[in-house]
C-alpha cells in the first residue's frame, strides 16, 4: 500500500467568480514508502497546490488524499497529526522564521507534538547537524545567518519533527551553486538515513536527474508522467514542448546521437555520461 495517494484530486481557485482557474485537474498519483520523488513542471503547472493538498493545507475540490490508505479529509480525521507526518517546507521558508534563535525555531515543531525537553533537544541537534549548520549557531540569532544558513534552519525547523513524507517545496530556489549543491546533497544523505519519503520541487531538471528515484511532470494541472528519471528523460522533445529545459548533459548526448554516436541509454547525469564515454573510447561495456 503506498504511504500518499491522490485519487481523481481536482482543486479550483475562485470558483464562481472571474478568476476561477484550476490549479490540479483529476491527479491520480501513489507515492511509495522510501521513494525520493522529484516533481517537474511550468509555472503554473499545480505543483505547489498538489504538494499543499498532499500536506492536508488545502481541501481538495473533489476527490480524495489517501495517508496510509485514510482520506485525510474523513469526518474526525486530526490533520494536526497528518502535518506532523507530512512535513512541507515552503519556497523561500527563511521568511517564516520568527525565534529569538536558531535552536528554538527548529525546536517549534516538535514542542508543538508535545515532546519533552530531552527528545526535543535530541532532534534540535541532530537535524542542525543533518543540514550542515555548526552548534555554535544554535543559540545565534536567525537574522544573523546566511541566505543558505537560514534555508538549511527552516528545513531542519521540519525535519525535527520526524516526518514519514518530507515535502520541499523549491527549497534551492535563489541560491548559488555551491549553496544548491550542498542542500541538496544533504537532502539525499537524510534520505538515506531516515529511510522516509522525500518529493522535491523544483525547476531544475539537474537537480532532479541528480538526486531523485522517480519524477512527476505537470503540464497544465494534470499529470503528464510518472516514472524513472531514464524514462522521463527519454521523452526528451515533448518535455522541451512543454518549456522544461532538459539536463545539459542529455542535450550533449542527444547531439552525439544526431552525429551517429550512440549510446545503449538515455544520459541525465554527468558521472553516468562520463562513465558511457570512457567505456566506448575503451571499447569495453560500461560499468554502470
Amino acid at each position: 500500500m503506498p504511504i500518499l495517494e491522490a485519487k481523481d484530486l481536482t482543486y479550483t481557485y475562485s470558483i464562481g467568480s472571474p478568476f476561477e482557474k484550476t490549479a490540479v485537474d483529476h491527479i491520480n498519483l501513489q507515492i511509495e514508502q522510501g521513494e525520493f520523488v522529484g516533481i517537474i513542471g511550468h509555472t503554473g503547472s499545480g505543483k505547489s497546490t498538489l504538494m499543499q493538498m498532499m500536506n492536508g493545507l488545502l481541501k481538495p475540490t473533489s476527490g480524495t488524499v489517501l495517508l496510509d490508505g485514510k482520506d485525510i479529509w474523513e469526518k474526525g480525521a486530526d490533520r494536526r497529526a497528518v502535518r506532523f507526518q507530512v512535513g512541507l517546507v515552503f519556497q523561500y521558508p527563511e521568511y517564516q522564521l520568527f525565534e529569538e534563535t536558531v535552536y528554538k525555531d527548529i525546536a517549534f515543531g516538535p514542542k508543538n507534538m508535545g515532546l519533552d525537553e530531552k527528545e526535543i533537544d535530541r532532534r534540535v541537534r541532530e537535524t542542525a547537524e543533518a543540514v550542515g549548520l555548526r552548534e555554535e549557531l544554535l543559540e545565534k540569532a536567525p537574522y544573523a545567518l546566511s541566505g543558505g544558513q537560514k534555508r538549511r534552519v527552516a528545513i531542519a525547523g521540519v525535519m525535527a519533527m520526524e516526518p514519514r513524507v518530507l515535502i520541499l517545496d523549491e527549497p534551492t530556489a535563489g541560491l548559488d551553486p555551491k549553496g544548491r549543491t550542498k542542500i541538496l546533497s544533504q537532502l539525499r544523505e537524510y534520505h538515506k538515513r531516515t529511510g522516509c519519503t522525500v518529493m522535491l520541487v523544483s525547476h531544475s531538471m539537474e537537480d532532479v536527474a541528480k538526486y531523485v528515484s522517480k519524477l512527476l511532470v505537470l503540464s497544465h494541472a494534470k499529470v503528464v508522467c510518472y516514472d524513472t528519471p531514464a524514462n522521463v528523460f527519454a521523452r526528451g522533445d515533448e518535455l522541451e514542448q512543454m518549456g522544461l529545459a532538459l539536463p545539459q548533459i542529455t542535450r550533449v548526448f542527444r547531439l552525439l546521437r544526431e552525429r551517429g554516436i550512440t549510446f545503449p541509454e538515455e544520459v541525465y547525469t554527468v558521472p553516468f555520461g562520463a562513465e558511457l564515454l570512457r567505456a566506448k573510447l575503451e571499447g569495453r561495456a560500461p560499468q554502470c
